[in-house]
């Protein structure tokens, strides 16, 4: 297959596989490599190593590090990241730190929804990873209140959303800035996805052209959740800006569709990257 995964969780956030799995099925797929990027957390870079060297293919170790833009979740790739950076580490131990509560806030909403979500039962599905909007929504379809986590993040966890409850996160602008001071490289995750239930779609580019004064290199706009028209327009977007155009799955392991390798950077644009991160 060739290229690079770079969008891929594991168990150590909201995935289903653990970091071992996601190394040796990119190396059975023939995948030069792979990004490590769970949520908010570079606990897994010690595991991701070993594993690399293992399978032997390359493992490119970063995050995807949650922000916020005037009530939006917005999501910046880092790669090549220092993980003991102290500021960025302090900023990723303060969202990890206040997942348990915002969880509890959200469980609080759907109640006031007539939706009897147990924490504890929230907390069981998580496991040890941090909890996230994933494990609510799982709960949920367990309760029978909704067919499906789509169904439930549709209705109540997006963005705006009855349940919704927003993070005390950084701008996007300074994501991007600390992911860089980290000595790392700052890709916009699938832009396309971002909006609300007020009607917002996409993320605004005058969001965008501030990442790019904090030192944005790519914007993903090969994402699998993307139409075409997003792939295009973000594809332009990066062109017009001079950014690099990166793809990945955003793989989970759930479900047959959410699969490792289904969308893949070529190595041009990963040395590409590289030599930003030198520059």
């Amino acid at each position: 297959m060739g290229g690079y995964d770079l969008h891929t969780h594991s168990t150590y956030s909201d995935g289903a596989t653990s970091i071992e799995d996601n190394v040796a099925a990119a190396a059975a797929l023939g995948l030069e490599g792979i990004a490590v990027t769970d949520h908010d957390t570079t606990a897994p870079f010690a595991d991701a190593r070993a594993a690399a060297y293992d399978a032997g293919i390359e493992v490119i170790l970063g995050v995807e590090f949650s922000a916020e833009e005037d009530g939006l979740s917005v999501h910046v790739l880092g790669y090549w990241i220092d993980p003991g950076y102290q500021p960025l580490a302090a900023e990723l131990d303060r969202l990890h730190d206040e997942r348990p509560d915002r969880a509890r806030r959200i469980v609080g909403r759907f109640h006031e929804l007539g939706i009897p979500v147990s924490f504890t039962r929230v907390r069981q599905l998580a496991g040890d990873a941090p909890i996230g909007r994933p494990h609510l929504a799982a709960a949920v379809v367990e309760l029978g209140a909704a067919a499906s986590t789509r169904e439930v993040f549709d209705r109540y966890l997006a963005d705006g959303g009855p349940a919704y409850v927003p993070k005390h996160a950084v701008t996007p602008d300074r994501a991007v800035e600390l992911l860089v001071a980290a000595g790392g490289v700052a890709v916009l995750a699938h832009p396309g996805l971002y909006g609300d239930r007020t009607g917002r779609q996409g993320l605004p580019t005058t969001v965008i052209e501030r990442m790019c004064a904090a030192g944005l290199a790519g914007i993903e706009a090969e994402h699998p959740d993307h139409t075409a028209e997003h792939r295009a327009h973000y594809r332009d977007l990066a062109v017009a800006l001079d950014l690099a155009v990166t793809a990945g799955s955003d793989h989970h392991g759930k479900g047959a569709e959410d699969r490792l390798g289904r969308a893949t950077t070529p190595r041009e644009v990963v040395e590409r990257l590289r030599r930003w991160r030198a520059a």
